[in-house]
């Protein structure tokens, strides 16, 4: 797909509230994305069924057309008219929606999203979102909407509404605050294949909670081709090289700390997992923003949320 030319604009912060999603469901209905918060990460939210709009997030962001994007919808029943939901997604979307995970499905017959938004794939990736923001949005704008993360493709996600103008500044209009993000890593992304949920990107809804919901074995299908969002190996680049698994900081380091590491941003002394994915991205933003060259973060555990943080430390140090 051709890069198109983003029209400068003034973009504004507008505090969450019902004159807020108002306006950006109005820019939603002329074919605009707007930036909006979900529990995950900010998004950038447009009418999924319009090819137009959808080329305008990809655009914004500069995104590779050949990534396909999440759609959100208001609940299963909407999900239902969108995509082919077996016995064990519909067991899945009724333990984990709203919330944090994203299923991947075939399209139905008649899926009015735009191609563009899947990539051209028969499969279609379906989220119900948990946050105020999002479902208001969707109730007010009447539309699925496709909302990949709020930032310029392949640099960290945005968990406040200033990251959001940091990356995107003068290419969206609109931005809903409703302050940091709760979850703060991308949505866990699944499908059913092969009897077994694959794993596409890890994320809050970790394996074992697929697996007490489903049944089924759990696998990882992460590094496979570009099947589903967030599957492309370099990703959340901060702009300067990163070390993993530091267990001190050099001098000219940005130290992202964890539990008995200190740092200059510390993602949780407790040794929280939840704790630490909430400000995963913004310690990366500050990182970034850091006057020095090059950024270190401690050793994150390999296990539940942390497989989720490791996944995307290791992305951002591609």
């Amino acid at each position: 797909m051709a890069e198109r030319p983003i029209k400068s604009v003034e973009t504004e912060i507008a505090l969450y509230g019902a004159d807020a999603v108002a306006r950006a469901a109005r820019l939603i209905a002329q074919g605009q994305p707007v930036a909006v918060p979900t529990e995950t990460v900010y998004g950038l939210a447009a009418d999924a069924r319009s090819a137009e709009a959808v080329a305008r997030i990809y655009a914004v962001k500069g995104r590779p057309d050949f990534n396909p994007l999440i759609v959100h919808v208001p609940d299963l029943a909407a999900a239902k008219r969108l995509g082919v939901f077996g016995a064990t997604e519909r067991a899945l979307a009724k333990a984990f929606w709203p919330g944090p995970l994203t299923l991947v499905v075939p399209r139905s017959a008649d899926c009015p999203v735009a191609r563009i938004a899947t990539a051209g794939l028969d499969t279609i990736a379906l989220r119900v979102p948990g946050h105020r923001a999002m479902q208001a949005l969707l109730s007010s704008a009447g539309v699925p909407l496709a909302a990949p993360s709020a930032n310029a493709s392949g640099q960290v996600s945005p968990t406040k509404a200033d990251h959001v103008v940091a990356s995107l500044g003068n290419r969206v209009a609109l931005v809903i605050d409703d302050g940091a993000t709760k979850a703060g890593v991308e949505s866990t992304i699944a499908r059913v294949a092969h009897g077994a949920v694959e794993v596409l990107r890890p994320g809050p809804v970790t394996a074992a909670m697929l697996h007490a919901a489903s049944g089924l074995r759990v696998t990882d299908r992460q590094g496979a081709e570009v099947v589903a969002p967030g599957m492309l190996a370099s990703h959340y680049a901060p702009g300067k090289p990163v070390r993993l698994r530091a267990d001190e900081f050099e001098p000219d380091e940005f130290g992202i700390g964890f539990g008995d590491v200190p740092g200059d941003y510390q993602l949780s002394a407790a040794g929280d997992l939840t704790e630490a994915a909430a400000h995963l991205f913004d310690a990366l933003h500050a990182g970034a923003a850091s006057a020095k060259p090059r950024i270190a973060v401690a050793a994150i555990p390999h296990e539940g949320l942390g497989a989720a943080i490791n996944d995307r430390l290791s992305r951002a140090a591609v």
